[in-house]
C-alpha cells in the first residue's frame, strides 16, 4: 500500500452527524494525510477549503466505513478533484441512495453469508462450536435465516443467546425480534 499510496486512512468508528463530529474528521483526515499533527480547520467549509488545497496533489488510500448519510461524504470527501489522480475512496455503507445521492461510479453490493456458512458463524457465537447443539437446530436456522447473511447480525445474535439454554427464551427472543420492525443492526 505504501508504494502506491502517499497515505492510508481508515475511518471506521460512527460518522457523527454533527456538524462539529464532521469539523473532528475532517481534522483527521488532513492530520494523517499531512502528517501534521495540529491542523487548524475552525469550521465544516474551511476543512473543506484545507482538503481541495493541500490533499488534491496526493495520491491516498481513504476507507470511510459505515456512511449513513450523503452530507457526511459531501463534506469529507466532496469531488473527484478533492484528492490526486492514483487515490482511491472505498465507502461502506447500509444505506445504497448514500451512494447514489454522491454519484458513487462503481458500487459493489457485498453478497451476505449463505445459509451454511450463516449458520455456522452463528453457532461459534452461540455455542462455541460450528454446529449448533442437536436441540437448537430448528433455532439456530430460524435465526440465521432472520439474519439474512449478514455476519454482524449474526455476530450479535449468537453472542446475546450463548449463556440463554432454554428452548423457551431462544423461542421469546426470536418472536420479539421478529415483532421489532428497527432493523438497526441488520
Amino acid at each position: 500500500i505504501n508504494l502506491k499510496f502517499a497515505s492510508f486512512l481508515l475511518m471506521s468508528e460512527r460518522f457523527p452527524n454533527t456538524t462539529h463530529g464532521l469539523v473532528d474528521l475532517q481534522k483527521q483526515i488532513l492530520s494523517q494525510i499531512l502528517k501534521e499533527e495540529n491542523v487548524q480547520v475552525w469550521n465544516v467549509y474551511s476543512g473543506i477549503a484545507w482538503i481541495k488545497r493541500c490533499v488534491c496533489n496526493k495520491a491516498v488510500l481513504l476507507v470511510l466505513d459505515n456512511v449513513d448519510q450523503s452530507e457526511q461524504l459531501e463534506k469529507l470527501v466532496g469531488e473527484k478533484d478533492w484528492f490526486g489522480l492514483r487515490s482511491r475512496i472505498i465507502i461502506t455503507t447500509r444505506n445504497q441512495l448514500v451512494l447514489v445521492t454522491h454519484g458513487v461510479e462503481k458500487p459493489y453490493e457485498l453478497k451476505g453469508l449463505n445459509n451454511d456458512e450463516a449458520l455456522q458463524l452463528f453457532s461459534w457465537k452461540a455455542f462455541r462450536k460450528y454446529e449448533p447443539e442437536v436441540d437448537y437446530v430448528k433455532h439456530s436456522m430460524s435465526f440465521a435465516r432472520y439474519a439474512g447473511g449478514h455476519p454482524l447480525a449474526l455476530k450479535t445474535l449468537g453472542s446475546l443467546l450463548y449463556n440463554k439454554r432454554s428452548l423457551h427464551s431462544w423461542s421469546s427472543a426470536l418472536a420479539k425480534l421478529q415483532n421489532t420492525p428497527d432493523k438497526t443492526v441488520f
